[in-house]
């Protein structure tokens, strides 16, 4: 209970006993000493209330074990009853009830009053507890979304320099063939790529529109690298353009098709991107030519691509995504993503391109 607590915490506590109290003066009432004795003894106990909840938080703050506060909270409310049956004393004499202070009588009939500054403290102690529990939560809570959110930054991040070092490879390659208009171009597509990509305000997630203009800036890149090796074909539904999926989670897949399955092809291969409703969720599929390799622990695929888009997946999604991968049986290679499907914000949109659309609607 390190954690200060509200000011109107021991108030919240204060309000049953008090009620009690109240509660049990009810039959004294039409009794004008009786009732005189119940006011002071309850005004008396409200008043032992502040120094009781200072003396607590001050042990809790020291973080005094509770054998020893118990102990001490019950000899200072024993304390506080005796003062009070001093203070009836004094107004029995005022009253003309007695004489003089009957210092003998002074520790009996104390059980009202103390059990009920016992029951304050109680009370106070379970309503901080309380509330030091649900704040120990709320900031396990929050580092545990700061966690999440930073790892899938890292993650994010890890995007750019992986397709920035193959990129440069091959402009390097294009430039070491002399094909250096082909390196020009190459050059100028990565730019936009990473002009594109470097102006992102940081979500995790955007509309499938802005997705597949991202796809399309990068298959752009590897057109220019690979000519005529490289047929294409994306292919989404309209009433889909406004779906939230995750932010460059294309361009890996896309990347690891081209890569691995397409690039090393003697002849020209087929990349066909395909984004549809599956149910209520979203299916995204990346199919790819490719030669399956020989090695049955190599046949589902993998690479810094696939392996960077399941942990996103799970990062954002958890349970509600699934990611298979694998050979299929017509010799080509496939990916298929099911996310939930909903939509972004409208600001968080825009409209894909002309070029995408006209692909899209191939």
């Amino acid at each position: 209970m390190k954690d200060q607590a509200p000011p109107l915490v021991p108030v919240l506590a204060a309000l049953p006993v008090c009620a009690c109290m109240a509660i049990l003066g009810l039959p004294a009432l039409g009794n004008s000493n009786a009732t005189a004795f119940r006011a002071l003894f309850f005004a008396a106990c409200m008043l032992w209330i502040l120094p009781l909840a200072l003396m607590q938080r001050a042990l809790w703050r020291r973080e005094v074990s509770w054998r020893i506060t118990a102990p001490l909270l019950l000899v200072a409310s024993y304390a506080m009853s005796v003062v009070n049956a001093v203070l009836g004393q004094r107004l029995a004499i005022g009253l003309g009830l007695a004489k003089d202070y009957h210092w003998n009588e002074l520790v009996r009939g104390l059980d009202g009053c103390w059990l009920a500054l016992i029951a304050f403290c109680a009370i106070h102690a379970l309503a901080v507890y309380y509330l030091s529990l649900q704040r120990t939560q709320l900031r396990l809570a929050q580092a545990l979304a700061h966690a999440r959110d930073a790892e899938l930054r890292a993650l994010r991040l890890q995007v750019n320099p992986h397709f920035l070092f193959n990129s440069l490879n091959a402009v390097s390659a294009l430039v070491a063939a002399g094909a250096n208009r082909d390196a020009n171009r190459m050059l100028s597509s990565v730019s936009d790529f990473l002009r594109a990509t470097l102006s992102h305000d940081g979500r995790h997630e955007h509309a499938l529109a802005e997705e597949l203009a991202l796809a399309e800036a990068y298959l752009d890149i590897e057109k220019a690298r690979l000519g005529e090796r490289l047929q294409l074909a994306m292919k989404a539904g309209p009433d889909l353009l406004d779906a939230a999926v995750p932010y460059l989670v294309l361009q890996p897949l896309a990347e690891n098709a081209i890569r691995h399955g397409i690039a090393p092809l003697s002849t020209s291969g087929r990349l066909d991107i395909r984004v549809e409703r599956a149910g209520a969720g979203l299916l995204v599929e990346v199919v790819n030519d490719g030669v399956p390799p020989k090695d049955t622990a190599a046949s589902k695929g993998g690479g810094i691509g696939l392996a960077n888009v399941a942990e996103r997946l799970r990062h954002l999604y958890g349970a509600d995504q699934q990611l298979e991968a694998g050979w299929r049986a017509d010799g080509r290679f496939q990916v298929r993503l099911t996310l939930p499907l909903r939509p972004v914000l409208p600001a968080a949109g825009v409209a894909a391109p002309a070029a995408a659309n006209e692909r899209m609607a191939a």
